[in-house]
Parts: C-alpha cells; structure tokens; sequence
C-alpha cells in the first residue's frame, strides 16, 4: 500500500505558486484564527478516486458526528443543469456550482451545527474546471483564492484512477470524462489544492480497498487532530477571559 502524502513532500512537485508569500501567511493565520469553530474538510480529487465512497463510509462509522455536503455539481448536472463546452457557458456553469456549493455548506450548517462538515468538493474546484485562469475565475465571484481555501480546515485528495491507467467507469453516473481528460483535471485540481497548508495526498492503488482504508485513516487523523487543537485553543479563551 502506498503511502499518504502530505503538503511537505509535494512542494516540489508544484508547477508554481498561486500564492505570494504573503497570502501564504494570511491563510495559515486564518487557520489558526479559526480553531474554535466547526471542523470543515473537503474530499476532492480526479474523477474516479474514490471521494464519494470515502465520505459515505466515513459517515456511517462516526454517525452522527459528521454530515456530508453532497457535490453540487453532480445535483446541478442531474437535475438538467445545461452542460457545455462553449467557454463562456463552462464558466457560467462553473460560477453557479460555486454558488450552490456555499449555500449547500450554509444549509448543513445551520441544520447540524454540532457535526463535522465533510464536502465532496469544495469551492476551489471550479477553478480547475473553468476554461478562464484561476485568478479571473475568483475574481469573477468576488473572493480570492486564498479565501476559499481558508473555509477549509483540511484537505484529503483522492488521486484519479486514471493516473495509473485504471478504469473510472460506473459510480458517478454524470460522469464523463475519458481516461485522458480524468487525468488532466486531476493535475489540475492537485495544482490548487496542494496550497493548502493541511494537504493530503492519497495515491491511486491497484487495490481500491486499500486506497480508501487509507483515506478514512487519514480522514479520522485529521478529524482528531482537528478536535484536539479546538479543544487547546477553548481552553486557552476561558482562561485569558477570566
């Protein structure tokens, strides 16, 4: 079984920064700032990695300490959202699951304010998917980058079958990208994500039993490591309150 791989051993393979030092500094005070609320991980990665499968297996070990944020794109798409490859229609799209991703994450928040939100996706996702460079793509919503990646406590990436060649049919019926495409949007995902300062990289595997027995590991690492660092920080506001 391969192992998972963090943000610290990828940097160098990062094609370059989208962030200048300085919004690299703004994001992990963000983080920091940000203990105390809810924890908030996203599950992403290339077509036919496994996110959806990880995410519904996680749920049903924790139970109700977690809600899943369901992928907004797939409830667009099949509900007959219109799908096309014309530029200006492919942002257009992009900009409205963006959209319907935030609301979804409000609505499960506001419905299970105790629980772990776990997203399939996140907000940053459009910026792979968009013809448009990400910058103009952030910028057309009125955010920035580095904002959308500070929603976010931590980050699981779940490598595209396709990578090794592997096949990505079935799961996700509005899937429909072919081997070639699976593999280009994975890079491109992993370009955007890999910024964020609690990156994980689960690598494809032949078996895929073991490429998600691995996930939920790190999942369930991440999730503790969340909770312990809530706990350090609550405690530290009750005592410099009293």
């Amino acid at each position: 079984m391969k192992n998972p791989v963090r943000k610290s051993n990828t940097r160098g393979e990062d094609s370059g920064s989208l962030l200048s030092d300085e919004q690299n500094e703004w994001l992990m005070r963000q983080l920091t700032r940000e203990r105390k609320r809810r924890c908030r991980i996203v599950l992403t990665g290339g077509p036919g990695g496994g996110k959806t499968t990880a995410a519904d297996l996680f749920r049903r070990e924790i139970g109700d300490k977690v809600v899943i944020v369901p992928e907004s794109a797939t409830l667009l798409f099949s509900g007959g959202f219109p799908r096309s490859t014309q530029p200006e229609a492919a942002a257009a799209a992009q900009q409205a699951i963006y959209h319907v991703q935030r609301q979804l994450e409000d609505v499960q928040s506001f419905l299970y304010p105790d629980r772990i939100l776990l997203c399939d996706r996140g907000t940053v996702d459009g910026a792979a998917y968009c013809p448009e460079p990400p910058e103009e793509f952030f910028a057309s919503l009125n955010t920035t980058f580095e904002a959308e990646l500070a929603r976010y406590d931590g980050v699981i990436f779940f490598e595209s079958a396709a990578v090794g060649g592997l096949t990505i049919e079935g799961g996700n019926p509005i899937r429909n990208e072919s081997l070639e495409q699976a593999i280009e949007v994975d890079r491109r995902l992993r370009e955007l994500w890999i910024h964020h300062p609690r990156f994980i990289l689960v690598r494809h595997d032949a078996s895929f039993f073991k490429k998600i027995a691995l996930g939920l590991a790190e999942l369930d690492n991440m999730v503790n490591e969340h909770s312990k660092d809530r706990a350090k920080s609550q405690k530290s506001s009750s005592k410099k309150k009293r």
